[in-house]
């Protein structure tokens, strides 16, 4: 510094002034230095002792002597190990394990359920677009074409709806009857013909009544598909409690032995026993007096007669109630009693039923939006032209357009049947039982398909078709009938709908017999992704191809 006091460089090397650093840095620091003056330089890179953990400590920890108690000892180990977890490292590491991603193969995670919230998100985008073109074309959101085709002759649905229903209960009766009977009106002697007639007769009338009142197509679809429904309803309640009628006639003549039939009894098809057996069929009954063997045959027939739940015994469910509760439950499957909830869930009845009208009137954009302008202007186009080629042209033309929409269709059919409509009727039923589906969409082929998509149809042919003729005419056999009143089903339901007898539906439903063949051959056997894409792509194109063989052919 001179005489005026100013700063003159002195030439002395100063350090740079260093940022502040982390508490535990600056702590870790000192404690080092104090090892460095005490011991050697390399103490800095030894493990600290076991026990001491790594020394960056409160300094409130009291010593433990080593005479002390062994419980003393253990809370102090505890103590430090709490602390020495809650401690933060100053660079946090990431912990990595053998494991896989979500959607690999191997892996066990099942829950996709934001894809289903993604996949409404879509269907709304869809919607709102759909609403915003047309009020860009037409000044108005929506299209009149089928939205005014469900209330031409609403009233004439309804009543012809009910009638329809109450014609089922027609079997109660015809029950009482027979039960009484036990000559010629007995249910195997009378009952069973008169019933399978009743059916046929039945049948005919209801299919032909929206052709006679000329409905539309979208009340003529839904009448057939409850007339379907009504008719397996009918025919298993009739059936199952003609069987209980037989048995119970044959646990009253074992009352007097000596002319009783002593043949095995006959479980029917259940949930339990899908197949139905023959209960002890080992178990031989020679004698007319009271020894196991027939004792065992009355506990049989008794077991028979008592339903699984084991609440009612035949004949107490032939009442007018429980024919009322059976037909509003969602099943086919007619049993004297089915599991039931306490109470009702309102929050979950509601939802469904606004689902319900949501997917109608989805479904509704999409036919007006994506299905019906395509199909009016193959229509157009086909007559205009004579030429194979462009027929030809024109029909692949129309299915490329329909593939899309007509996956929208099938999945919004799905959910608004099998998820909402069933889910609501069984909350107001109390049904508890609500294996409606299983995981269909991961099928490997038709035949595990028709066995997972809609449980209560496959259940219903399982147990009145398929179980009831297999130990006649034999499994192979068995199976070509099931598939062969299913196809017929399908095609009477096209039929209905499109006015027109073509038979493509039978074929493709037949169709499937031959391909489940050749998917479980050596080749293809075993390739689940493979089976997988080749099931979505033949559904996917199926049904836009039968929709356009139908309605421009």
């Amino acid at each position: 510094m001179d005489g005026n006091g100013s700063d003159i460089h002195d030439h002395i090397l100063r350090p740079r002034p260093r940022k502040p650093q982390h508490a535990q840095v600056m702590q870790l620091t000192r404690e080092h230095s104090n090892t460095s003056s005490n011991g050697s330089a390399s103490a800095l890179l030894e493990t600290p002792a076991e026990g001491l953990g790594s020394g960056l400590t409160s300094g409130r920890s009291t010593p433990v002597p080593e005479d002390a108690p062994q419980s003393t000892k253990a809370l102090s180990s505890a103590r430090k190990q709490v602390r020495a977890e809650q401690r933060r490292r100053l660079f946090p590491t990431i912990d990595y394990t053998s494991r896989v991603s979500h959607f690999d193969p191997e892996s066990d995670y099942r829950d996709f359920h934001g894809f289903f919230n993604l996949f409404w998100i879509g269907l709304a985008i869809m919607a709102i677009t759909s609403m915003l073109r047309n009020i860009k074309d037409t000044g108005y959101p929506l299209r009149v074409q089928i939205w005014t085709l469900f209330t031409v002759k609403l009233w004439h649905l309804g009543i012809a709806d009910f009638l329809m229903v109450a014609s089922t209960a027609f079997s109660l009766p015809l029950h009482m009857l027979t039960r009484k009977s036990d000559g010629g009106m007995s249910w195997k002697t009378g009952g069973m013909a008169i019933q399978s007639t009743y059916q046929v007769l039945w049948m005919s009338l209801w299919i032909a009544v929206p052709f006679a009142l000329n409905w539309t197509w979208t009340a003529q679809v839904f009448f057939l598909l409850h007339t379907m429904v009504g008719l397996m309803k009918m025919h298993s309640y009739a059936f199952y409690n003609g069987h209980l009628s037989e048995t119970e006639k044959r646990l009253r003549a074992l009352d007097n032995p000596s002319t009783a039939n002593k043949d095995p009894v006959y479980q029917y098809p259940s949930v339990e026993n899908p197949m139905g057996t023959i209960a002890n069929g080992g178990l031989e009954v020679d004698g007319d007096s009271d020894d196991e063997g027939l004792k065992q045959l009355r506990e049989d027939l008794a077991r028979e007669l008592t339903s699984p739940i084991g609440n009612i015994t035949y004949p107490n469910n032939l009442t007018w109630s429980n024919y009322v509760d059976y037909f509003f439950c969602p099943t086919l499957c007619y049993e004297m009693e089915y599991p039931r909830t306490k109470a009702i869930n309102w929050t979950s009845l509601i939802a469904k039923i606004v689902a319900t009208f949501g997917c109608i009137f989805l479904l509704t954009i999409i036919s007006e939006e994506f299905i019906l302008p395509v199909l009016q202007d193959s229509h157009t186009r086909l007559e205009a032209t004579s030429s194979a080629f462009d027929t030809l042209l024109i029909l692949f033309e129309s299915i490329s357009w329909l593939l899309f929409p007509f996956m929208l269709t099938f999945l919004l059919v799905f959910l608004v049947i099998f998820e909402y409509v069933l889910g609501a009727f069984a909350e107001i039923t109390h049904f508890a039982d609500r294996h409606f589906y299983a995981d269909w969409w991961n099928s490997t082929d038709w035949m595990e398909f028709s066995r997972e998509w809609n449980v209560p149809v496959y259940s219903f042919l399982r147990r009145h078709v398929y179980a009831t003729s297999k130990p006649r005419i034999g499994k192979n056999m068995a199976t070509i009938i099931t598939f062969l009143i299913s196809a017929m089903g399908h095609e009477i339901v096209m039929a209905c709908i499109t006015k027109k007898l073509r038979g493509y539906g039978f074929i493709c439903q037949m169709s499937q017999l031959p391909i489940v063949m050749l998917q479980r051959t050596r080749l293809v056997r075993g390739k689940e992704t493979l089976n997988n894409v080749c099931f979505w792509c033949s559904m996917i194109l199926g049904l836009s191809l039968i929709c356009s063989l139908y309605v421009l052919v």
